[in-house]
């Protein structure tokens, strides 16, 4: 049961919850989306999100920085959440203007926003769990994507839903967080992603 639910936090790893957005957007969309936009959003996305993170990390793992992928300290957690602002900004600035998708764009909107509140909970010495934070994102963004092209995506929701809690658990269950933390960034994830819906529904 311990190897499972290790395995679950490092499926649902907040480095894929970009990636993971932008794939489930095009998988979901009923609009027509060439194969230059999909390509030129989800690589460089790819890149961004997943490649450059890890060499980060690979970089301050070996400078003492960091020792874990999960950050378990907040002092860890300090420079991975300031490299996760700074790409995200230049998706906001660089990637998605190029191939234009409103929708992800307020998503990655949503996801610096929450990147934002969780820095400045750090910096209040209020540590706050990037899974859910990731899980609640996606989750509010599903919802979201559901409204918005009235389409009827609930077995999706619901199944998401149920992998949300199996993250939550997994957490509890490696003592990785608290009840709270874990709240807090379901929370965050959820209102970052809920409070700008009405500039793209």
């Amino acid at each position: 049961m311990r190897h499972f639910l290790h395995l679950v936090s490092y499926i649902f790893h907040p480095l894929f919850v970009p990636i993971g957005g932008t794939v489930m957007y095009f998988l979901i969309t009923p609009k027509y989306s060439s194969l230059e936009i999909q390509s030129g959003n989800i690589l460089p996305i790819f890149i961004l999100t997943v490649i450059i993170p890890i060499i980060f990390f690979l970089i301050l793992k070996n400078l003492g920085v960091i020792h874990s992928i999960f950050l378990p300290t907040l002092k860890e957690r300090k420079y991975p959440l300031y490299i996760q602002a700074i790409l995200l900004f230049l998706i906001l600035y660089k990637v998605i203007p190029n191939n234009f998708v409103p929708e992800l764009f307020y998503f990655f909107l949503g996801l610096l926003a929450a990147t934002g509140a969780t820095l400045i909970l750090l910096f209040l010495k209020i540590k706050t769990s990037i899974h859910l934070l990731g899980m609640g994102s996606i989750l509010m963004f599903m919802i979201g994507l559901s409204i918005h092209f009235e389409i009827n995506i609930t077995l999706d929701i619901s199944v998401f839903t149920l992998f949300t809690g199996l993250v939550a658990t997994s957490r509890l269950y490696v003592k990785a967080h608290s009840k709270a933390e874990l709240f807090i960034g379901l929370l965050l994830g959820i209102f970052s992603q809920l409070i700008i819906l009405k500039y793209w529904l």
